[in-house]
Formats: structure tokens, sequence, C-alpha cells
């Protein structure tokens, strides 16, 4: 068998069992990445680039290593959700690193936060003065949680006592020309009411329609086409 075969059946082999990783790792790996996530990311990377260019190692030690690698951290994530003690050791724990406006310089020396670093951190939250906050936590992805003052929070309508309409989420009714009949169905609007709907937009067919959203109002917002829209006008 050729170099460049060989090449081509590996690759194709670690594509598919990180493919099949990343499913069954789940999407902590993605938004909540600490910094254990982050090595054993890097790690499975390494062995599956390693695994697809070098001959030298024979593509079942691969596989082994990913599948090690793989399930690994998978057992220590359900042993984690069993024990909070666990959960600790692994990932560690929140850092409380400023209380009621003061900088706790411990809590910054023991996770090795220089005071540029936090106030970087701070502005990203929208926060610059450290009189403002009531406690900043580190948390164990690296990321900082802030909260003001009870005195500097927005005021919204249940701060001052006052009821709102609840509303759910705009969706999706139409999408490239389809009808979503599951987001029709649960809202529950008739295809004879979208469709009305659509013509009042301007919208002679499904065809003409690139996407429409309903809100909770019942407010229809429909985009067609705009290559479809010229040749309208020029046939016009």
């Amino acid at each position: 068998m050729s170099d460049f075969l060989l090449i081509i059946i590996r690759s194709i082999v670690a594509f598919l069992l990180l493919l099949f990783l990343t499913r069954i790792m789940g999407k902590k790996q993605l938004s909540q990445l600490t910094f254990f996530d982050y090595v054993v990311g890097i790690t499975i990377g390494s062995i599956a680039a390693t695994m697809s260019t070098d001959k030298n190692i024979q593509i079942s030690n691969g596989i082994i290593s990913l599948a090690i690698w793989g399930f690994f951290p998978i057992v220590l994530g359900i042993m984690g959700m069993k024990s909070r003690k666990f959960l600790q050791l692994t990932d560690g724990r929140p850092s409380i690193l400023i209380k009621n406006g003061a900088v706790l310089e411990e809590s910054m020396k023991k996770n090795k936060i220089a005071i540029d670093e936090l106030m970087m951190m701070l502005r990203e939250k929208d926060v610059f003065k450290l009189e403002d906050i009531e406690i900043a936590i580190l948390e164990t992805n690296g990321e900082l949680s802030v909260m003001k003052k009870s005195d500097l929070e927005p005021i919204t309508p249940k701060t001052l006592g006052m009821k709102v309409k609840l509303e759910h989420a705009p969706s999706l009714l139409v999408v490239d020309g389809h009808i979503l009949n599951k987001n029709l169905s649960i809202l529950g609007y008739s295809k004879k009411w979208l469709m009305k709907e659509l013509e009042k937009k301007g919208a002679k067919s499904l065809q003409d329609v690139f996407l429409a959203q309903v809100d909770s109002s019942g407010k229809l917002f429909v985009d067609v086409y705009k290559d479809k829209k010229v040749k309208n006008h020029e046939e016009q």
C-alpha cells in the first residue's frame, strides 16, 4: 500500500474517532472548559494527528490511546456528578477574589492572578470601580463572575413591582421555503394562517420566502429572497 493511501485511511479513521469522542464527551468541552478539559483536548488532538501521519505508529495503538483519553474523562465526569469532593479534586473550586469592594490579596497570589489581569477581566464585565463590586469569583474555567452592589444593579420591572406580560422566544416558521410544521403546531398556528400572513408581507408562494419568524404577540417577520424580488420587479 502506498504512503499516500495509508495517510488517507489513517486520517479518515482519526477523524471519525474524534467525531465520535466529541459527541459522547458532550458540550462541556466547549462551554465550561476547565484546565483539565483543556489538557485532555490538546492531548487527544495530538494523538489523532500523530496517528494519521506517523507510519511508525500502528493504527491499533492510536485507536487504543484515543479510546483511553476519550473515555477516561467521561468516567471522571460521572464520578464527579456522584461526589462533590471528587469533582473539586478534578476541576478545582471557585475562588473569591473581591469581597465587598476589597481585593483579597492571598486569593490573588494563590490563583496567580496579577492586578492588571484582574482589572482587565473586570473591564470585560463592564466594571471599572472596585468599590462597586459586592463579590467577584474566579470560576474553575478561568472566567470571572461579578456581582455588583445591590444599589448599582439595573432597575427591572420586578424591582418596581410591575407585572409584565410573559413572552416566548421568537420562533422560526419557514426556512428556505420549507414550513417547520413542528414549530407551527407547538405555537398553535395553522398553515392557512401562515400562508395568509405571508401573502400580506408580499410573498406569492413559499418558494419566495427565505425566512419567516413569529414573536409572542403573533407578529410575523418575513425575509424574501432578494434575487427573486429583483426578478419580479424586472418582469413588471
